[in-house]
């Protein structure tokens, strides 16, 4: 049976070095779900979506990727994404340590 991708994008969290990132690092693993909070006020980029570890900032959806999702965030389809990590490495740069990809949830009935 065909089964459509989720994937709707996949990157490394910007501004992982600027915020509280390193506190849980040892902590972040391949398949967790992070959260997705868009700030629609934020005075630098009203598009800027923020990553959060439960209530640990990480950084940001990059800014060359937040544009669409902060739009179908901004009308109302906040739940109908998730944000999962996809790889972490703990040896490389700070901007580089974590990806993580943002998927269309299925919500069929299994």
């Amino acid at each position: 049976m065909y089964e459509p991708s989720k994937a709707f994008e996949n990157f490394h969290i910007s501004g992982f070095q600027y915020w509280d990132g390193a506190r849980v690092l040892p902590n972040l693993k391949a398949g967790q779900k992070l959260k997705l909070k868009p700030e629609f006020d934020n005075p630098f980029d009203s598009n800027a979506i923020a990553i959060y570890r439960k209530d640990v900032k990480l950084g940001y959806v990059p800014r060359a990727k937040n544009e669409l999702l902060a739009q179908l965030m901004f009308f109302g389809h906040k739940d109908v994404f998730e944000c999962v990590v996809l790889g972490v490495d703990k040896k490389a740069d700070p901007w580089k340590q974590v990806y993580v990809g943002v998927r269309v949830k299925d919500v069929r009935k299994k």
